[in-house]
């Protein structure tokens, strides 16, 4: 097992954590060579939409002035994906790990992302799958219900990851009515809380997601 910093760094304006990445990620490309620990950061964003680097800005549907009444930010990032938004009631992940040493290539680095997502909304008895095409974690495939309850964008360099993944738990989601989610106009979002009827305790969430992760990433949480 691979030892592992875990941080729960709260609520957390986006470009701050984007640049706390890059400083853990700076630490750990230098340490290449010796025994350094891996990260994993959970936290929550004030209301943001961020745009991924192959991703079309048309799929943010309103200006610059509606951003500001909404109390939101746009940001364009260098990770996988389209757009999504993040905000409170959202548990952000953001691993920051050594893939070379972890012998995950990163199609398979995505897919063990998921089955802890997966494994977590299974505990509370929600199915969820993959959608072929579409990565993230998504709740009735292959119907007109279907719905993306986490997504998904990384961005790995010198087989380090940053960025990570968005798991909506009681998130506002009329947030996602300003935005074509992952660049998909045919598909909805869900929340945990939606789907459950309930609010669930946030470090339960927290808490059982940290296992799911050390199991499918073979880490050691410190």
């Amino acid at each position: 097992m691979f030892n592992t910093e875990f941080q729960d760094v709260g609520l957390m304006p986006y470009a701050e954590a984007w640049r706390y990445q890059e400083e853990l990620y700076n630490k750990l490309l230098a340490a290449k060579d010796i025994d350094h620990p891996f990260y994993i950061i959970f936290c929550e964003h004030p209301h943001v939409y961020t745009l991924g680097k192959n991703g079309q800005s048309n799929n943010l549907l309103i200006n610059s002035d509606f951003l500001s009444k909404i109390n939101a930010e746009y940001v364009e990032t260098n990770r996988g994906g389209d757009i999504t938004y993040h905000g409170p009631g959202q548990i952000v992940g953001y691993p920051i790990i050594d893939l070379f040493k972890c012998g995950f290539g990163i199609k398979n680095y995505i897919h063990k992302l998921e089955q802890a997502i997966i494994d977590t909304l299974t505990h509370y008895k929600i199915s969820s799958e993959r959608l072929e095409g579409a990565i993230g974690v998504w709740i009735d495939t292959g119907t007109p219900k279907a719905r993306k309850i986490c997504a998904i964008g990384v961005h790995v360099s010198h087989w380090i990851t940053i960025h990570g993944f968005a798991f909506n738990i009681s998130t506002d989601l009329n947030y996602f009515n300003h935005i074509n989610p992952c660049g998909f106009t045919d598909k909805g979002v869900t929340s945990l809380e939606k789907e459950l009827g309930f609010c669930p305790d946030m470090q339960e969430v927290k808490s059982i997601l940290k296992y799911n992760l050390t199991q499918q990433l073979n880490l050691n949480l410190s």
